[in-house]
C-alpha cells in the first residue's frame, strides 16, 4: 500500500475550524475511487510542535495517489475550501 500523510496547521484552530477541516477531509470517503484508506485526526495536545489536523490516506500505488491528487472532488470540493483555512501543511509519502 502507498500512504500519503499530511499534517495541517490552521490559521485559526478554533473548535469550529478544526471540525470543518476534518469534515472536508472525511467527505472524500466513497467519492474518490483511488482512495482505499482514510483516517483523519485532530490534535489533542496543542504543544508548540503540534499541527492541528492529520490526514492518513492509503492507495494501491503511487500512481493511484497521483490520480487522487488531480481528482475533481479532491481539487474542487476539498482543496478549494481547505486551502484558505491553512497556515501550513507538511506531507510524507511512502510504501509499506
Amino acid at each position: 500500500m502507498f500512504y500519503h500523510v499530511v499534517m495541517f496547521k490552521l490559521k485559526e484552530n478554533s473548535k469550529e475550524n478544526m471540525e470543518k477541516a476534518k469534515a472536508l477531509l472525511l467527505a472524500m470517503e466513497g467519492e474518490i475511487p483511488q482512495l482505499k484508506h482514510l483516517v483523519v485526526g485532530q490534535d489533542e495536545l496543542f504543544t508548540g510542535r503540534s499541527y492541528d489536523i492529520c490526514l492518513i490516506s492509503g492507495f494501491d500505488s503511487k500512481e493511484a495517489m497521483d490520480e487522487y491528487q488531480v481528482h475533481p472532488y479532491h481539487v474542487d470540493q476539498v482543496l478549494a475550501h481547505l486551502r484558505p483555512m491553512l497556515l501550513d501543511s507538511k506531507a510524507c509519502d511512502f510504501s509499506a
